[in-house]
């Protein structure tokens, strides 16, 4: 960055600003005298005036003062603790919009990363849900004691602040009842509550998960240590007052951490598992096993994924990021076989579990990396007709892409969380493979995440390249 275009704006300066588009954050981005400009909750065509809080080298930080032409889209976020929590971006925007501004993301990620012609892109609009409201089916409340009451909620925004919830609006109404029904139970019994500060006490955080078709719940709390006082009379509670408690788990965490869960993990009462449907298939759920939080969204997803593999019921397929299978068992009966690896073991245990389940013989499962593991199986001369990826927030791994690169599958379906690294990969990829689609899928309303199945194929020029080269 050249000298005379370093930031010009100082902090505490007030200013006027028309926010341009949405940012990846869900923030409004607007200019002022060329410099980028973020404000928390203002929206795309709305005149403010703000007040600079955060002066970075290539951008400016700021905060609304005063809205001077609203957008028309604005609404009042239902929820009270909206402002403070940070769980979610977009409550303030009608959510027809909120579908609208997620492509637009999309759309911009692509413009940023790409050389690709934007306006020659086939980019659907967003696939939204009929009640974008209570849709989490799992809940990770910190605890905190307060003149003996227990508080349970999130920290707020850039601040270590307990906000007690009693009421979430995204989160699914059972885990919110449970929720609040654990906290009656640890303050009517006086369970000793974590303290940060002076690490005592042993209850760290309450964990809820509901399976949304079965109607199940499972409570998970979180412990400092394994002993636990009063546990049969907080387990006798726990099932007198939510009756749909089919698992009560103790999950033992003692570190000084801002990882959730500890390594030891006890069943206290119930089942370890919950079940939990999605479409034809059913899935065992224990405590730690990542499972999407929106599973009325998942089933469009995969949908998704299945209109974009066009399987014909021959195809080898290769699940890269498979987790516990539930992309590759939802492609395994149009397939003519599947394969998945993943990096936890324990994950691929859980994959041919539930593909024996299922009665799929089709299937293989291999715990490893997939750039490593691919390649193994391409030398003994099995080559995957489509490959599915559905990778964490940080893209595809260098590696695996240059191994799909190499072994040029027909087709590639990129399943994305962020449409920053998966513009970033399509760059990479476009040397031999071009995007035939790409479809957004709401998974988390009223946030500004936004996922995408894209169908990328590869290149005519390479297919009869490929048929010369054999």
């Amino acid at each position: 960055m050249k000298m005379d275009q370093a930031i010009k704006i100082k902090e505490k300066q007030t200013f006027p600003l028309t926010i341009k588009r949405l940012g990846i954050n869900g923030e409004g981005v607007g200019y002022f005298k060329k410099q980028v400009v973020f404000v928390p909750g203002a929206l795309p065509g709305e005149e403010v005036v703000v007040e600079a809080t955060k002066i970075n080298p290539k951008f400016a930080e700021a905060k609304i003062k005063k809205i001077r032409i609203k957008s028309p889209h604005r609404v009042q976020p239902p929820c009270p603790y909206y402002e403070q929590c940070g769980g979610c971006q977009l409550q303030h925007l009608k959510y027809d919009q909120q579908l609208k501004e997620k492509r637009d993301i999309i759309v911009q990620s692509l413009e940023r990363h790409t050389k690709l012609s934007i306006d020659k892109l086939d980019i659907r609009d967003t696939l939204g849900m009929e009640d974008p409201w209570g849709y989490r089916n799992k809940s990770s409340f910190q605890v905190a004691g307060r003149d003996g009451k227990v508080l349970a909620g999130l920290y707020g925004m850039n601040s270590h602040q307990l906000i007690d919830i009693d009421h979430c609006a995204v989160q699914h109404s059972q885990t919110t009842e449970a929720v609040n029904a654990v906290k009656k139970i640890l303050e009517d019994l006086k369970i000793p509550i974590y303290n940060e500060k002076s690490r005592k006490g042993i209850i760290r955080t309450i964990v809820t998960r509901v399976g949304v078709q079965s109607g199940e719940l499972q409570v998970v709390l979180i412990t400092m240590q394994k002993e636990l006082p009063k546990k049969e009379q907080i387990i006798e509670e726990i099932q007198k007052r939510l009756p749909n408690t089919k698992s009560i788990v103790q999950n033992i965490n003692g570190q000084k951490t801002s990882l959730i869960f500890g390594d030891e993990t006890n069943a206290l009462a119930g089942s370890e598992f919950i079940q939990e449907t999605l479409g034809d298939l059913q899935f065992e759920l224990s405590a730690r096993t990542f499972f999407q939080l929106n599973p009325t969204q998942t089933v469009k997803l995969y949908n998704e994924v299945k209109k974009a593999a066009a399987l014909t019921g021959s195809e080898k397929i290769v699940d890269a990021y498979c987790g516990v299978g539930t992309i590759g068992l939802w492609l395994a009966d149009q397939a003519g076989e599947v394969r998945g690896m993943d990096i936890i073991p324990e994950s691929i245990e859980d994959a041919k579990k539930n593909a024996k389940r299922h009665g799929f013989t089709n299937t293989k499962y291999v715990p490893g990396k997939a750039e490593e593991v691919l390649p193994k199986w391409v030398k003994k001369g099995w080559k995957p007709d489509v490959v599915v990826v559905d990778p964490p927030r940080t893209g595809l791994d260098n590696q695996l892409l240059q191994t799909i690169l190499q072994v040029q599958p027909e087709k590639l379906i990129y399943v994305s969380c962020n449409p920053s690294t998966l513009a970033k990969d399509i760059q990479t990829l476009s040397s031999k493979y071009e995007v035939k689609y790409i479809q957004p899928v709401d998974m988390f309303p009223q946030t500004a995440h936004v996922e995408c199945v894209s169908q990328i194929v590869l290149r005519e020029n390479n297919q009869v390249k490929l048929k010369i080269d054999k």
